[in-house]
């Protein structure tokens, strides 16, 4: 076992860059006992992952919209756009996520969604998001306490205020699924919390409630 997962590493050494360091993946589901990762973490690169008897997890990767679930007793190590997984079995399928949000900063994000928010008081254009969402219920990234605003911009009248008290999951992900609130289908709306501002379009398609966690993800910290 210790002789495979070394083999796994070693040839993940080979096609991880520079930024190992930041997320690849995120941890939707766990079951069983499973070490190495909980629900809701993010995931870098050459993370190694054990499973136990009668245990499973599902990891979705921001850059390849890969979904995998993985059971029985095994180990996975991750990779930058999918896992090496010995012993146990791997099911995985393509999920519809926007990939170029995983790059973006905060920083980057807020500036351009300031910009553009602006530019509508001024002359009424629609703007153009940053960001697609193909599930109508967002799970926002945002840590501690706080106002969480979201307004739609395309239409007047839809606006929602949240404040959160730190006790969201893991002190910093608010789940419109869990709380029974959808956004509407092709809408374009700007979401504010403390310093972080983000625009963002609902696919016409999206459907509400607790879809593939890569496709609604709003990271605002």
């Amino acid at each position: 076992m210790k002789r495979a997962i070394a083999v796994c590493v070693g040839l993940l050494a080979t096609v991880v860059t520079a930024a190992a360091e930041q997320p690849v993946a995120i941890v939707e589901e766990v079951q069983g006992k499973v070490t190495g990762a909980e629900l809701m973490d993010y995931l870098t690169p050459k993370t190694v992952i054990k499973l136990g008897a009668d245990s499973s997890i599902v990891i979705s990767y921001l850059n390849s919209c890969r979904r995998e679930k993985i059971d029985g007793i095994g180990t996975v190590v991750i990779g930058a756009d999918e896992s090496l997984v010995h012993l146990a079995s791997v099911k995985n399928e393509k999920t519809e996520c926007d990939a170029s949000h995983a790059h973006a900063t905060t920083r980057e994000t807020s500036e351009v969604a300031a910009t553009i928010v602006r530019s509508i008081g001024a002359n009424h254009a629609v703007p153009k998001p940053q960001l697609i969402l193909y599930g109508a219920s967002p799970l926002v990234q945002a840590s501690g306490r706080g106002t969480l605003i979201v307004e739609r911009l395309d239409l007047s009248g839809e606006r929602q205020q949240i404040d959160l008290d730190g006790k969201q999951a893991k002190g910093k992900f608010y789940d419109f699924a869990t709380a029974n609130k959808a956004l509407s289908p092709g809408g374009i709306y700007s979401a504010k919390f403390k310093s972080a501002q983000i625009v963002f379009q609902v696919d016409p398609h999206a459907r509400p409630g607790a879809t593939a966690v890569v496709g609604r993800l709003v990271r605002m910290d």
